[in-house]
Parts: C-alpha cells; sequence; structure tokens
C-alpha cells in the first residue's frame, strides 16, 4: 500500500532560517525510500497554536495518511509539540510511543525525558519524533512495521483484518 506523509518541523531557529532543518530531510528521505509519498513538509515555530492549526488543517485537507511532526518533545520550555498534538487528535495511540520510548532507552537514557504523542484524528494517524535527524529516523524505524496495517484500519479497508489470526474456541 502507498501511504501518504506529511511531515511537519517544529523548530523556532529552522523556522526563523538561522539553522536548515535536517531532521524533517531525513524523514523525507527515508520515507521516499519506502515508495511512499511525501505530501507535505513544512517548518513552524514552537508555538502551540502554529503546530495545532497546522495539524487540523491538513487532517480537514485530508493531505496524508499518516503526519509525522519532529522536534518539540523534550523538556524545554518552548517544547509543546505533544501539548498541541493531544489538543487536536481524537484518540490516542499510546502503544506506538511506548514502543519508541523503550527501544529508544536501549540507546539512550535520555528517552525516558521523551514527552512524544501519537493519536487519531478522523482517519489520520499523528507521531511526534524526536527532533534530531538521528533521534526521528531511529524512532520512525520502530514503528515502520505497524504504519501499513494502522492505515488500513483507519481506512476501513475489508483487507485490514486478514491477517489477524482468530482465537481458537
Amino acid at each position: 500500500m502507498r501511504l501518504r506523509v506529511a511531515i511537519l518541523v517544529v523548530s523556532d531557529r529552522s523556522a526563523r532560517g538561522e539553522r536548515e532543518d535536517t531532521s524533517g530531510l531525513a524523514l523525507a528521505a527515508r520515507v521516499a525510500a519506502l515508495d511512499w509519498d511525501v505530501t507535505r513538509q513544512e517548518i513552524v515555530q514552537d508555538e502551540q497554536a502554529d503546530i495545532r492549526d497546522r495539524l487540523r488543517r491538513w487532517v480537514d485537507e485530508a493531505v496524508a495518511d499518516v503526519i509525522l511532526t519532529t522536534g518539540g518533545t523534550g523538556f524545554g520550555v518552548r517544547d509543546v509539540t505533544p501539548e498541541a498534538t493531544l489538543a487536536v487528535i481524537h484518540r490516542e495511540a499510546p502503544g506506538l510511543v511506548e514502543a519508541m520510548r523503550s527501544a529508544s532507552l536501549a540507546i539512550s537514557p535520555h528517552a525516558m525525558l521523551s514527552r512524544a504523542r501519537a493519536g487519531i484524528r478522523g482517519s489520520t494517524l499523528i507521531v511526534n519524533l524526536p527532533g534530531s535527524p538521528k533521534g526521528a529516523l531511529e524512532n520512525l524505524e520502530v514503528i515502520l512495521p505497524a504504519l501499513d496495517h494502522a492505515v488500513q484500519l483507519l481506512r476501513g479497508s475489508p483487507d485490514a483484518e486478514a491477517g489477524h489470526a482468530k482465537a481458537a474456541v
């Protein structure tokens, strides 16, 4: 299945042109290597209203099956991506975040400082990733095996349940 992915980079410095965005570019390259479509890629400042409004607009315009955010998930005063995401989603998807955090803890104890969120609005999955290119890619790799199936379920695909084994009665 060909997924449509939008990437939202949350970074004050990149939004002001003071630093090149490397995380969004790295994510876009990885998504393209999977033969998925990058439908949008933008940079916003660490402002909750800007993040929230962009996420809502992208979902309402149905630009992507999956929206990946990168940045703003730590303990910094301006790190507000999780709060903006919670204001937008209708249902949380905690298993994705638990898997990312668990895998990241094997690499760095700083992973426990992540406040990332994941959830569903309408039929779009939104996932917060770390702001560093390395962290963003490592976390994306953790959830990649589940994304096709997640999108099938969100699309209401009749084949979505085909891979599930039925419990013996």
